[in-house]
């Protein structure tokens, strides 16, 4: 592990011998930075004929930091590729001193001291002397002798679960009549403490050991995207133990400047996480883009994990280009379980993207029925990613803990930056959006109602239709244990017309959260004849139909001018082009249904395809009778062929293994500069390869050998991206056997 360079470009400088006084100091905010410590702090003259080596002295401290020694295993961070000794606080941990003489109790006394950054003091919890006790107290920083053999003691620390969580400066101080007598400064023997979630006392304790399993020490993830009608799933590498991670995530709380006191309370460190993992405003870890043009970086749909995109801004310190929803949420969730907060990424279908969270997306239709997109200005996401953190909330009322929504996309500004939450997802369901931070955001994003207007020639808007079911009807998450999803809507909302929903909305309309009091009663009353269509499955460049239903309710005889409009959009809802504009007249018998279909052909949406291939359909008709609107709209997002992956041979851990990766082109077109990417935690490092071109029909193969590192259930990820293709996947569970015992 490199130190950072930027620390030792400063002069050293050395601290004052009261390292504990409180005194006026610049602000304290980078973990890298480091003050010198000294030696010797003498406080009185050292007569003529001591020598202060007759004192006892400290030869050697041993840390006991490998992978299989007894720390390691005991604070869950065997995994981390790491060479230094990584702990978490609340836990005691085991460290040996060697001295040039037997330690005598009675005449000798020595304490171990940790700092982190500049300017240590005590009051901050920058400096830490570590006592010697009789036996150890949980909450409070003590050390214990447990063991005694000749020069060599060993000592059990236990560090408070309260503290900084950074990488800190081990020394063993000794009292000599005529002041201290410090070791030097060491980097063998620098200490990483992390939250620990198995501590009751720590603020992200979490007491299922299936769900700190997942949530903490599971370096592999699923992200689920597509819409609500075709929900589709990617593995996602977070790579929180791959060598350099750690350091990297460290780095991002010295890039937001947080002080290092803050640096204990997970509230503070996620809110400033979701700032710093987007780039919009503070140069942090992800440019997003959203227009389908990523020249001079890598598409958001080719990263498989987050492991590169760290490693990246850690050593260059500059964005790295590009991500949308899930690439922000896949690198905070690294962050989040690198550091040890319990953390997972959640998917909201159909979410509601309303600048002025008023609860209400309006879409508004011209007196023919058709869609007006200079006055439909609010989006519907087909989905959107965000992050969940696991933690109490000790600055709201009893009740608020548990998992708190934070989002590092930028959609809008939170106190000056582009930053999300942490907001308690109970609070959310109840309607308490007054609690901080940027609830009413997130309520909207699951509660809004889709206003359907007609805008009148006079200028006046009647309301035609209003869709209370749409936004947030789908939230899902990984599933502990299995790559499979697990629907947590209800944790976010009551189900639609219940009590519990409408009290919720009464109290969020009374903690302000702004609602349209004129939408339920313009509202006209309900029509004789309902609509509604659907989309056929299709497979990326074949036809297919849409399907269009009537039903007349009434006795009466209807006449309909129909009107279908296919529209490109880009996932978050925004129409780039309309491909397909229809328009057809229906006769409605009483008491009767009437289908109608309307053909979509691949060359009519081909060409113009973006990235997630997701067409949006309006479909709306107007009653010639009673000039009556009926209106839907639904996403549809096409099948996307897939990458295959094969692994021949044997697969045991430290032997050569050979990967195989191959793409069939179904397209009625060549692919042209082909980036072919592949990753597996545990078995090889991310590594890609560019195929300048794959004729039509023509399968690519790619081998890659590599040397498996871990044992067990591994995964191989794969992605392919071109400017005709995006979104291609591929993965492989694989069995990796141990090295036999020779």
């Amino acid at each position: 592990m490199s130190e950072p360079t930027h620390a030792d470009k400063e002069k050293k400088k050395t601290i004052p011998s009261s390292l504990s006084g409180r005194r006026a100091l610049p602000p304290n905010i980078s973990n890298a930075e480091e003050d010198e410590v000294p030696a010797m702090e003498m406080t009185a003259l050292v007569p003529r004929g001591v020598n202060l080596k007759d004192f006892l002295e400290v030869k050697e401290v041993h840390m006991f930091k490998g992978d299989q020694d007894v720390n390691k295993q005991e604070h869950h961070t065997d995994k981390y590729y790491h060479p230094k000794l990584i702990v978490r606080r609340g836990q005691p941990f085991l460290i040996q001193i060697d001295f040039n003489r037997p330690y005598n109790p009675e005449k000798d006394q020595f304490w171990v001291e940790y700092l982190i950054g500049r300017y240590p003091q005590q009051n901050k919890g920058t400096y830490i002397p570590i006592p010697l006790v009789e036996e150890l107290q949980s909450g409070t920083w003590g050390a214990k002798i447990t063991w005694k053999e000749d020069s060599s003691i060993r000592l059990s620390i236990m560090s408070a679960p309260t503290c900084i969580v950074g990488k800190f400066r081990l020394y063993v101080a000794v009292l000599t009549p005529y002041g201290i007598l410090r070791t030097k400064r060491n980097p063998e023997t620098d200490t990483y403490i992390l939250f620990n979630p198995w501590c009751p006392e720590d603020s992200v304790f979490l007491d299922d050991e299936k769900e700190r399993e997942e949530y903490v020490l599971n370096d592999l993830g699923v992200v689920f995207h597509g819409d609500i009608n075709n929900i589709k799933s990617r593995s996602w590498n977070y790579g929180q133990f791959e060598e350099g991670i750690l350091d990297a995530c460290l780095h991002l709380m010295d890039r937001a400047k947080l002080d290092l006191s803050g640096r204990g309370n997970p509230v503070k460190i996620s809110r400033v996480g979701s700032a710093v993992i987007n780039a919009k405003d503070d140069e942090g870890v992800v440019a997003g883009s959203w227009d389908n043009i990523y020249a001079y970086g890598v598409a958001p749909s080719a990263w498989t994990g987050s492991v590169d995109i760290l490693l990246e801004y850690h050593s260059s310190g500059t964005p790295v280009r590009y991500g949308q929803c899930w690439v922000f949420a896949g690198v905070f969730n690294t962050f989040l379980r690198c550091i040890g907060i319990p953390g997972r990424i959640v998917t909201n279908y159909s979410s509601a993207h309303d600048n002025d969270a008023n609860l209400q997306l309006d879409v508004f239709v011209d007196e023919d029925g058709k869609v007006d997109p200079k006055l439909t200005k609010d989006s519907i996401w087909n989905y959107h990613c965000w992050n969940e953190a696991w933690m109490t909330r000790p600055d709201l009322p009893i009740g608020f803990g548990g998992w708190q929504v934070v989002d590092s996309t930028p959609q809008e500004n939170s106190d000056g930056m582009y930053r999300c939450g942490p907001a308690s997802v109970q609070a959310i369901k109840h309607g308490h959006v007054c609690f901080q931070f940027d609830a009413p955001f997130v309520f909207a994003e699951v509660n809004s109602d889709i206003v359907y207007s007609k805008a009148v020639k006079d200028g006046t808007r009647v309301i035609e239709h209003i869709d209370k079911t749409h936004i947030g009807k789908l939230i899902l998450t990984k599933e502990i244990g299995s790559d499979g999803t697990k629907d947590i809507t209800e944790q976010y909302k009551f189900q639609e017309g219940t009590e519990e929903e409408r009290l919720a909305l009464e109290t969020a309309l009374m903690y302000g959260i702004k609602k349209q009091t004129t939408q339920d009663t313009m509202e006209q009353a309900g029509t004789d004849v309902d609509m509604d269509f659907q989309v056929e499955n299709a497979i990326l460049g074949s036809d297919f139909k849409v399907t269009v239903t009537f039903r007349n309710n009434s006795h009466n005889h209807y006449t309909a001018t129909a009107y279908l409009s296919g529209n490109i959009v880009f996932y978050t809802g925004v129409t780039k082009n309309e491909f397909k504009s229809h328009t057809f007249d229906v006769t409605l018998e009483p008491l009767a249904s009437k289908i109608s279909e309307v053909l979509i052909k691949s060359g009519e949406y081909m060409s113009q395809l973006l990235e997630q291939a997701s067409l949006h359909f309006f479909v709306t008709a107007r009653l010639n009778e009673t000039k009556k609107i009926l209106a839907k709209q639904k996403t549809s997002v096409l099948q996307i062929p897939k990458l295959h992956i094969k692994v021949p041979g044997e697969k045991v851990v430290g032997k050569e293994m050979s990967v195989i990766v191959e793409f069939t082109n179904p397209l009625n077109q060549k692919l042209v500069n082909v980036l072919v990417r592949l990753d597996g935690p545990g078995l090889l490092r991310t590594t890609s390869k560019m195929f300048r071109e794959i004729p039509k029909n023509s399968t690519l193969t790619w081998e890659e050998k590599c040397f498996p590192r871990q044992a067990g259930v591994r995964k191989l990820i794969a992605s392919l991206n071109c400017d005709a293709l995006r979104h291609v996947y591929g993965e492989l569970d694989l069995e990796v056997e141990r090295k036999p015992l020779v």
